[in-house]
Parts: C-alpha cells; sequence; structure tokens
C-alpha cells in the first residue's frame, strides 16, 4: 500500500521526464547510491535548469518516509524487489535515506519510467 500521493508521484514523473530528455542532461550509466559522488557533480552542472530545480525541490519538500517510498518503488522496476517484497523495499529505502535522495533519483537515467511502473505494481497510473 502506498503512502504517498499517486498524484505527487506522477508529477514528479512528468518533471523527471522533461528534465532527461533536455539536450546536455548526461547521467552515469548507473548509479550505486544515494551518495555516488559523480552523479551529484553531473546534476551540479544544472543548478540553473529550472526543471531540474523545480522536481529537485519536489521531491525534498517530501517528508523522509516519503521520498523512501519513491526510491522503493524505483527499485520495485529495477527488479531489485518485488511488489511481494514492498516492505522489505520500504526498509531498506528508509534505512539509506539521507539528504541527497533527489539527487539519486534524478542522477538515474530511467528514474520516470522506473517510478511509473513501480506505480503501475501498486495498481496506479499517471
Amino acid at each position: 500500500m502506498l503512502n504517498i500521493n499517486p498524484e505527487i508521484v506522477c508529477q514528479i514523473i512528468d518533471k523527471a521526464r522533461q528534465f532527461h530528455a533536455e539536450e546536455g542532461v548526461v547521467i552515469p550509466e548507473e548509479v550505486d547510491s544515494p551518495a555516488d559522488e559523480s552523479a551529484i557533480q553531473m546534476l551540479a552542472n544544472h543548478d540553473d535548469d529550472l526543471t531540474y530545480l523545480e522536481v529537485r525541490l519536489a521531491i525534498k519538500d517530501l517528508e523522509p518516509e516519503q521520498q523512501a517510498e519513491l526510491v522503493a518503488l524505483m527499485w520495485l522496476w529495477r527488479d531489485d524487489y518485488d511488489i511481494e517484497e514492498w516492505e522489505k523495499a520500504l526498509q531498506d529505502a528508509s534505512d539509506r535515506w539521507n539528504r541527497r535522495t533527489a539527487e539519486y533519483l534524478l542522477a538515474t537515467p530511467l528514474v520516470a519510467d522506473y517510478l511509473a511502473e513501480g506505480l503501475d505494481r501498486h495498481g496506479y497510473s499517471c
């Protein structure tokens, strides 16, 4: 069961798609953790990008539990977990939460697709 409003997730998905579709957005192939320095440095190059700032702020404005839920949704699609392991995914995402969750999510090249599929696995769509 989701504790985050699916409409909020859909707004984040939409903004993440816009950001990733922009020319010049280059993201490392794989981001291993929310503290991945190469991803953070890459995103720092976009500090004047209004789309990036808007989606980053939308994520940062969420409560830590909601941010962890976004990460767990992303992990569902990446097949790190399946829907039957949802509670474990949530717990693991909560345990790994830090203040760079927005950057971790945005540094993931297909985050919008991952979040959309995670929502779908819970019976929601955008």
